[in-house]
């Protein structure tokens, strides 16, 4: 007898067969127990330094314009418009439901949480102990106590871990509004879900449109690319793009990994389908998930942007602590890195 979903109980849809969450028209994301130990046995994983320095910033409280923050990962503070939002906030050591164990962080996180400005909203993309932390979701809720956006499902595992939270929950292509006009849409990802053995695909997974009146920023959370389809879709239903949340990392070994994460070069293919101003790599260089070397992909992402003949100004692999301006030159909308 199936396992009945303890997240989410809701109409069957075209990714929803009224147990699990799916990809469709994209290749199965789930790996066997015979895969993963493939992976385990037979490939090998670079070697990462332990730590790696970086410097910390204190970001202005607010910003009229469009800013984003690398604080590392795929956690990402964005500031448009006068309104602060995060994105899959993680400020503990390590992305594992134990403290002792699992992937620990090898860079401090590039803004301080003591020193974060107040926090309005957090974009929650899915349910990996890489994207929702528990113990960070805690200290935000008693400080900040800020609207969390997040797609089906994953309001249960919130309130579980923050039964008060102020939680708006959506399907792919729901809405919710934001303070001053703004807007977030939750836009769909190729992935998967889960927080243990017998909870795969049971919470929906999503990346999400911010519009605000200074700008539309995508943020993708994780995905792979597969035909690219879902990207174009995207722009044709909320236009180019300003700033494109893109992960670069955790793509290695690609027989494993191509369904569920996009590589570099996938990466600026989803950079040219959105049609984005400019981009910044995110999910790299900060937990050690998969095999690849730690500043391999850096190296990949500025191969694929100056084959195809891109500056490399366009789409930048974000370093904790460094922020980027949104900025309007003869009409042209430009990403410029801010020097502090």
């Amino acid at each position: 007898m199936p396992r009945a979903n303890s997240y989410y109980q809701g109409p069957v849809s075209d990714h929803f067969d009224g147990q699990r969450f799916f990809n469709p028209g994209h290749p199965d994301t789930d790996r066997s127990l015979r895969q993963v130990l493939r992976w385990k046995w037979r490939e090998k994983a670079a070697a990462w330094p332990k730590s790696v320095e970086i410097r910390q910033v204190v970001p202005d409280a607010r910003v009229d314009g469009l800013r984003v923050t690398m604080i590392g990962h795929a956690t990402v503070l964005i500031q448009s418009a006068g309104l602060n939002l995060l994105t899959d906030p993680v400020w503990s050591d390590r992305a594992s439901p134990v403290r002792f164990a699992g992937p620990r962080r090898v860079t401090a996180p590039g803004v301080a949480f003591d020193d974060l400005p107040p926090i309005d909203a957090v974009l929650l993309s899915h349910n990996h102990y890489d994207h929702l932390d528990a113990d960070t979701l805690r200290r935000l809720h008693a400080v900040h106590r800020p609207l969390i956006v997040t797609p089906l499902g994953n309001d249960t595992i919130v309130r579980r871990i923050v039964p008060d939270a102020r939680i708006a929950v959506g399907d792919w292509w729901d809405g919710v509004a934001l303070s001053d006009g703004a807007r977030a849409d939750i836009v769909p990802a190729y992935h998967w879900s889960a927080r243990g053995p017998g909870d795969r695909r049971m919470a929906l997974w999503g990346g999400f449109m911010l519009r605000t009146r200074a700008g539309l920023v995508y943020f993708a959370g994780d995905t792979g690319y597969g035909d690219g389809a879902i990207f174009r879709r995207m722009r044709e239903r909320y236009g180019a793009v300003d700033i494109a949340l893109l992960p670069i990392g955790a793509y290695a070994p690609r027989w494993f990994m191509a369904d569920q994460h996009t590589d570099p070069d996938e990466a600026v293919r989803m950079l040219i389908d959105l049609e984005a101003h400019g981009a910044i790599g995110i999910h790299w260089g900060t937990l050690q998930l998969t095999d690849e070397a730690r500043d391999e992909p850096e190296a990949l992402l500025r191969r694929a942007l100056s084959d195809r003949g891109i500056a490399p100004d366009r789409f930048p692999a974000a370093l904790p602590g460094q922020s980027f301006d949104l900025t309007v030159d003869g009409g042209d909308r430009l990403l410029v890195l801010r020097d502090r």
